[in-house]
């Protein structure tokens, strides 16, 4: 298996993952000083234990709207692209560059829906090993729909994830 039908394939939990977070949040973070209020690693890598991508999905937290564009503009000379909010309003998605752990940055703002989402999400996960076995599960039926068609795995997930995130939400 190459190392691009590793990171779409799912995986057990890798316990470097924290590691790579690290070392991606070490990098941007100097960059952010001032622009942001925290960088927090969500996703299924930050949950201990639960199957994955091996790639890690971290989200730079800002105070309001406001904030966004200094927080864009300061990621930029580091390489990362700019993808826009892909129909998520207060979530900015960006292209990594290529000399770090494969990961997914979004720029969010502190209480919305997107940020409040992912910590839910994960933080129900930590608590539940339960759903985190089921959406594991889930996750691995619908694993070889990645490698043809990205949004369809996402949709083959949907489901679950948005059982788990109504517990999760309560």
């Amino acid at each position: 298996m190459t190392l691009m039908d590793k990171s779409r394939a799912v995986v057990d939990y890798d316990p470097a993952w924290p590691g790579w977070f690290d070392e991606i949040r070490e990098y941007i973070e100097p960059a952010l000083t001032g622009h942001t209020i925290g960088i927090e690693h969500v996703g299924s890598t930050s949950v201990p234990g639960l199957a994955a991508k091996p790639v890690i999905d971290l989200d730079v937290v800002v105070a309001s709207r406001d904030d966004v564009a200094a927080a864009i503009c300061a990621l930029q000379p580091l390489g990362y692209v700019h993808l826009g909010d892909l129909g998520r309003r207060d979530r900015e998605a960006f292209r990594s560059p290529g000399h770090l752990p494969r990961h997914n940055l979004y720029v969010v703002v502190k209480d919305s829906r997107p940020y409040l989402d992912h910590v839910h999400f994960r933080d129900h996960l930590r608590r539940h090993p339960e759903d985190a076995a089921r959406y594991a599960a889930r996750k691995r039926e619908v694993a070889h729909l990645y490698t043809v068609d990205p949004d369809a795995y996402v949709e083959a997930k949907s489901g679950v994830v948005a059982e788990i995130l109504a517990r999760a939400r309560r």
